[in-house]
């Protein structure tokens, strides 16, 4: 893993707050809101505290306060404000940008509570949906293009997971019934490793009154064809993130097809950015593709009922 990182580029900057490098470069002129050391080649690089600086700014200037106002706040006054507005407001973009400022700080104090206030007001699939899916899809961009490390993004992935963990265990720990016979066997395909929209979909399952058998990542063809020693009707569930690849995904979902759901009333529901090279028409009997939890939910599932 990389080390943190620690000297940003104005391209940098501009792509972790929404703020455009032009309006950067004006505020830096204008006010004095940030101080950059120079190459040699006289090209602006920006500190981790520059970052931080920004980031609050950012927040501050998206509520409603003007810039003006804002440079002539105290430094020291600028956290505290941008800290009180943070936990008070609920707004998604006010939210995410709080989560932001967590991971740049590497503050879990700040992400608890954000998140408890989030939790509280809205329930867990609102705070997941609206606030983690968002923050991840930028954060995930923004980790390719270099903007932030690995530490980062693996900083916030690991405190949604805990996330995840205790509203999972939380359902696992009711009675269940009125569930059909099916069971559904959640996995990532040999591989594949980014498990954030299982462990969520496990739980959405779970919710809904029925069983899952959580397998994680990375497992091989060979090793699903344990579970059909189940007398259970196995629905299999998995997420396609990078693995199989856009060359290789049809050919994976035909051996799964041979292998683990031709002669029974198996089936194969998948998920994730890979699936835009299926095509529903195309596909064998008993596999569906999907674009949202909603539709899912909506074939597949039914209320839950707990005792």
């Amino acid at each position: 893993m990389k080390k943190v990182k620690s000297s940003f580029s104005i391209k940098d900057l501009e792509h972790i707050s929404g703020i455009k490098a032009h309006t950067i470069r004006i505020w830096e002129k204008r006010y004095m809101l940030l101080s950059p050391e120079r190459t040699n080649t006289n090209i602006r690089k920006y500190s981790l505290d520059s970052l931080r600086k920004l980031l609050n700014v950012t927040l501050l200037y998206k509520e409603g306060f003007k810039i003006s106002k804002i440079a002539n706040l105290e430094p020291k006054e600028i956290p505290n404000i941008v800290r009180e507005i943070a936990l008070e407001n609920s707004s998604e973009n006010i939210s995410i940008n709080a989560f932001k400022l967590a991971m740049v700080n590497f503050d879990v104090a700040m992400f608890d509570t954000k998140y408890k206030i989030l939790l509280e007001n809205n329930g867990f699939e609102f705070v997941f949906f609206k606030i983690f899916v968002p923050l991840m899809t930028e954060l995930g961009i923004l980790w390719q293009t270099g903007a932030i490390c690995p530490s980062h993004e693996h900083f916030i992935t690991s405190l949604i997971k805990q996330k995840i963990h205790v509203q999972t265990e939380k359902i696992q720990n009711k009675k269940v019934t009125g569930q059909s016979s099916s069971k559904f066997a959640i996995f990532l395909p040999d591989n594949e490793i980014h498990e954030l929209s299982i462990l969520f979909l496990n739980y959405l399952i779970l919710s809904k009154g029925y069983h899952t058998i959580f397998l994680g990542q990375s497992i091989p063809l060979k090793s699903l064809k344990t579970l059909l020693s189940q007398n259970d009707i196995l629905h299999f569930i998995t997420y396609i993130t990078v693995q199989p690849s856009k060359g290789d995904i049809f050919k994976f979902v035909n051996m799964f097809y041979e292998n683990i759901i031709r002669g029974s009333k198996n089936k194969l529901s998948v998920f994730g950015p890979q699936v835009k090279y299926l095509t529903s028409k195309n596909l064998p009997d008993n596999i569906f593709i999907f674009n949202s939890h909603k539709t899912f939910v909506e074939e597949f599932l039914t209320q839950p009922v707990f005792i």
